[in-house]
């Protein structure tokens, strides 16, 4: 897929979804979750070093993103979005890799068995799986970033809200 083509799949994303800044990536996961009809998961886990930063399995009821727990909340925001980046750029876990350890223990003993086999991981992509997913990563948190600081934070009076949405500034997502 090409960048303008992912860059539209974002934006018409993050507008269907009424994402607002600032970009909260629990809330994104959890509203696209709720609009895909299962939900996301996700996890914190002490990932070994050197080794991939995040992983994502799906199972036959929920979609799982594993990701690093030692490092900047700004990191795992960024590795939340490059694995939700392989989910909209639509990359189907495949493949025969074998589990690696990171994805040994208890936080993974009561996924599908298959599902953990099938995972999607950094070190199984092609490089266009990769490129998309990390084009979709940079590009949400491309949007937040200048957003975040131009965008003036909704009044919490639900009547300074509305006039806000009517006089202010309508950019929202590039």
């Amino acid at each position: 897929m090409k960048e303008r083509e992912l860059r539209k799949r974002c934006r018409r994303l993050l507008k269907d979804l009424d994402i607002s800044p600032p970009l909260d990536v629990g809330q994104l996961c959890e509203r696209l979750g709720e609009r895909r009809g299962r939900p996301i998961r996700l996890m914190a886990y002490p990932l070994e070093v050197p080794g991939p930063f995040g992983c994502w399995i799906a199972t036959a009821t929920a979609d799982y993103i594993f990701f690093q727990q030692e490092t900047t909340k700004a990191h795992q925001d960024h590795i939340i979005l490059h694995e939700l980046g392989h989910l909209l750029a639509d990359h189907e876990p495949g493949g025969d890799a074998e589990p690696a350890d990171f994805l040994r223990g208890p936080a993974v003993e009561s996924l599908d068995g298959d599902a953990v086999r099938r995972a999607l991981r950094r070190t199984s992509y092609d490089e266009a799986h990769e490129w998309e997913a990390e084009t979709v990563a940079t590009i949400i948190l491309e949007w937040a970033s200048v957003l975040n600081y131009t965008i003036p934070r909704a009044a919490a009076d639900h009547g300074l809200r509305r006039i806000q949405g009517t006089l202010g500034d309508h950019q929202g997502w590039l």
